[in-house]
Parts: structure tokens; C-alpha cells; sequence
């Protein structure tokens, strides 16, 4: 039995173990104790379907109190805690600055990976290996460290500066940052825009997206006579179904060509791809093999760019893909709008007429980063819940030479990588923070 002498003195290494990480002694590299505090939130396991948020929600809370940020959880939905931490401006009457990331991972194959995935294990190159090294707990990270070392140097905001770590962006974003743009909590903070994730970048270029594909989940039904698996019949299920399927993987082809000839990008194309099949008549050994199914289903998952015809897209799918003529019918499981509440484009402007977009430039570049062109991002993100308020919302994460590994076994993420992008933040940040917007000309943030 554990006596409470032990407990107390149990507690009291453990609190001069977090001021000792947080607070590193003159003999130890302030790199260091940066990479471990790195360290140990890649260690918790937020992996989807089951994430540690509690224990996530606690780190997090524990970091805003050492460097000295206001803080809450906040539970739009029970047990899917929302940290949002707090850096007071100078004039609160002014459009606050929102850097937000997701605290979920998703799931691991265990034996797949040559490191533990939730080990953080540091590799002679200075690779950490975890789950969550670049999607995104690095980013939530460096918003933390950056800010540490601005509050370190002096520097007081004339913005408020808000931080968000947000529950369930890999599945979807519904029980979090969905829920937190729509809340009273939310419009109270006056943001002004909005920093989220992006990818890494093989080469030296940082990568940046100012919008993204939206999700488009369909499920293509084809009913039929069932019949003998001898015998050949005209308009059977699977027969329709594989027409529909032929004819996705055409147009799969053109779009993917584009891309292949360099004339568009990933982001800029429409996507179509095969995700189930779902068709026979199961029998204790498997499918009857001499019946041919009297139904028969696909499953796609879409990506819509913000510059696609979505009403042609439809009708394709109406006429082509699913005609009612094969006894076929089409469902969306999901279908995103590329279109705001105003129905503009959700997009954010990435020219001088967004004074936001042109603060992060000129950071970047001071903190000699390098970026490249503009991108829509091939998937989504949680920044698609603010665009959708008419919210300026870009996606970037500091990862430059970087392998993108996000979703993969073994992701990872250099050291020094990490390091440099908190440089990169402190400078973004602080342009941020600083910004005194210049209303002569009438502009508004829904023109941004």
C-alpha cells in the first residue's frame, strides 16, 4: 500500500520534473528542453477512435500556465475537450488573430513502424518519429514556443492572440471546430484571421493554402433481376454498376492527366476515387458463386475544388454516372459547398488587397523562409469552418526539405525542421499582432 508520505513525494517530483522542462537550467540547451516539451505531447495518444484528449486537454493547459496565457476547456460535446488559450492585445477593441490545430491523430498500424509510434524516438539524424509529428501536433506546438519566446523577449501584443486545439479534425471537424465557429464563444472573440495546418514541402519552399477541396461522399446504388450466374442478362446490377464504374475512371483520368502534364495542380483538380464495393450473396463460405446480386453499391469520396462547377458536376453524375435509365440511383453521404455563407467562393485572397497575406510574406521572409506558389489544398481542413464565415483562414506549416508523411507509417519530423519553424512563427506572429489596419479605404474584413 502506497502511503501518502510517498504520494506527496511522488507529486513533488513530478511538478519539479515540469518546472525543470519548462524552465531549463543554464547547463541544459534551451533546443533541448524545446524538443522535449515536443517530446511529450507527441507521446500522448490522441489516435483516433479513442484519443486521450483529457490527458492532452491537461499538457496543454499546464504549458499556458507556465508561459503565462489565459486558458479554458471548453465541451462542446462531452469528453471532446477544446482548449482555447489567450494572449490579451493591448486595444481588445481590435480583430484578434486565431492560430488553430488539432489535438487528434489518426490511427497507427504498430508493426508497420520501425519506431513506437507514440515514442517520440529521436533517430542520429534527428528525426522524431511519432504519429502526429506533422499532422498537426508540431504546429500546436510551435504556436506555443513561439509565443514563449515573444513573451520571453518583451513583446506585448496590441492584438489579442488566441490559440485553439480543437478535437475530431480527423474525422471530420463536426463535435469541434464545426461547433466552435458557430458558437456564441466564438463571435465573441473578433477574429480577424485565421492560421491553420498546411503540408510539408520535399523541397526548400514552404508550402501555403488559402483554400481547399471540398468533400463530396457519394454512394452509387445499381438494382437488377437476380439470376443464374450461368446466364446472361441485360441491365443486371453489377453490369450497370460497371458502367458507372468505367465511366468514373475516365473522367478520373482526365483530371488526373492534368496533373500529371503539369498543367494544373493536385488542389486543382476534381477527384474521384473508388473508397468500397459492396455487391453478392454472402454464404457461410463466403458469396454464392452461381446467383447473380440483385443490388450493387460503390462508394466514391470526391474532392471539389472552390473554382469547380459543381452544378456541372451534378448533372454529369445524374446523366453519366448514376442514370436513372440503368435503374440506378446516387446518395451523398457528405457534400461540402464550395461556396460561403454569402455564397462567394470559399477562398482567401492571396494578394496585396489581403493586408494578412502580405504580413505573412514579408515575416517569412525576414526569418529567411522561402515560399512557394500559393496552393488549394488537396483535402480538407478545420480552416474550411472559418472560410465558410467569410474569414480569411490560411493553411501553413512550417516544414521545408520535409518527406510528406502525414497519415503514413513512420512519419516524422527533423529537429532542426521544427526549430526553424518556430523562428518562422515568432516573426508571423508578432507581424500579426502588431498590424494597425488602415480603414481609409473602407475595406472590411469579409473583403479579405
Amino acid at each position: 500500500m502506497e502511503t501518502p508520505f510517498k504520494n506527496h513525494h511522488l507529486l513533488l517530483l513530478s511538478v519539479l520534473l515540469l518546472i525543470l522542462i519548462n524552465h531549463p537550467s543554464e547547463g541544459e540547451p534551451e533546443d533541448a528542453a524545446i524538443i522535449s516539451r515536443f517530446q511529450q505531447y507527441l507521446q500522448i495518444n490522441t489516435a483516433q477512435p479513442t484519443p486521450q484528449y483529457q490527458q492532452s486537454a491537461d499538457f496543454l493547459i499546464s504549458q499556458a500556465k507556465f508561459i503565462g496565457l489565459e486558458s479554458q476547456s471548453i465541451e462542446f460535446v462531452q469528453n471532446k475537450p477544446l482548449i482555447l488559450l489567450k494572449w490579451p492585445g493591448s486595444d481588445p477593441t481590435l480583430p484578434s488573430i486565431l492560430l488553430n490545430s488539432h489535438t487528434d491523430v489518426v490511427p497507427v498500424e504498430h508493426h508497420k513502424w520501425t519506431h513506437h509510434p507514440f515514442g517520440a524516438h529521436v533517430d542520429s539524424h534527428g528525426n522524431i518519429f511519432a504519429r502526429g509529428s506533422q499532422d498537426m501536433k508540431c504546429v500546436g506546438m510551435q504556436y506555443l514556443e513561439a509565443i514563449r519566446r515573444l513573451k520571453s523577449s518583451g513583446f506585448v501584443p496590441l492584438r489579442s492572440v488566441y490559440l485553439s486545439f480543437v478535437p475530431d479534425e480527423e474525422i471530420g471537424g463536426h463535435d469541434g471546430a464545426a461547433k466552435f465557429a458557430d458558437s456564441d464563444i466564438f463571435n465573441s472573440m473578433n477574429v480577424g484571421i485565421v492560421l491553420d495546418e498546411g503540408l510539408a514541402s520535399p523541397n526548400e519552399n514552404y508550402r501555403t493554402f488559402y483554400a481547399e477541396r471540398c468533400p463530396w461522399w457519394m454512394v452509387i446504388k445499381a438494382t437488377g433481376a437476380p439470376g443464374h450466374g450461368a446466364k446472361l442478362y441485360d441491365n443486371s446490377a453489377m453490369e450497370n454498376l460497371l458502367k458507372s464504374i468505367e465511366s468514373v475512371r475516365r473522367f478520373r483520368a482526365s483530371q488526373f492527366d492534368l496533373v500529371k502534364a503539369g498543367l494544373k495542380a493536385e488542389g486543382e483538380v476534381i477527384s474521384v476515387n473508388m473508397v468500397f464495393l459492396k455487391a453478392g450473396t454472402p454464404s457461410p463460405t463466403g458469396f454464392v458463386m452461381n446467383l447473380q446480386p440483385s443490388e450493387a453499391e460503390a462508394g466514391f469520396d470526391i474532392r471539389v475544388p472552390p473554382t469547380a462547377d459543381p452544378e456541372s458536376l451534378e448533372r454529369r453524375i445524374a446523366e453519366e454516372w448514376a442514370p436513372v435509365s440503368r435503374n440506378m440511383t446516387f446518395q451523398f453521404k457528405q457534400q461540402v459547398s464550395i461556396h460561403d455563407k454569402s455564397g462567394r467562393p470559399v477562398v482567401t485572397k492571396t494578394d496585396s488587397s489581403n493586408p494578412w497575406w502580405s504580413l505573412l510574406e514579408e515575416a517569412v521572409r525576414k526569418a529567411n523562409g522561402k515560399l512557394g506558389k500559393p496552393e488549394i489544398f488537396p483535402a480538407s481542413t478545420d480552416a474550411r469552418y472559418f472560410r465558410q464565415l467569410g474569414l480569411p483562414a490560411i493553411g501553413f506549416s512550417p516544414m521545408a526539405n520535409t518527406p510528406i508523411l502525414l497519415h503514413d507509417h513512420n512519419e516524422f519530423l527533423n529537429q532542426d525542421e521544427y526549430l526553424k519553424g518556430i523562428h518562422i512563427y515568432e516573426a508571423i506572429i508578432k507581424a500579426y499582432a502588431s498590424y494597425i489596419e488602415h480603414t481609409s479605404n473602407g475595406s472590411t474584413r469579409d473583403e479579405l
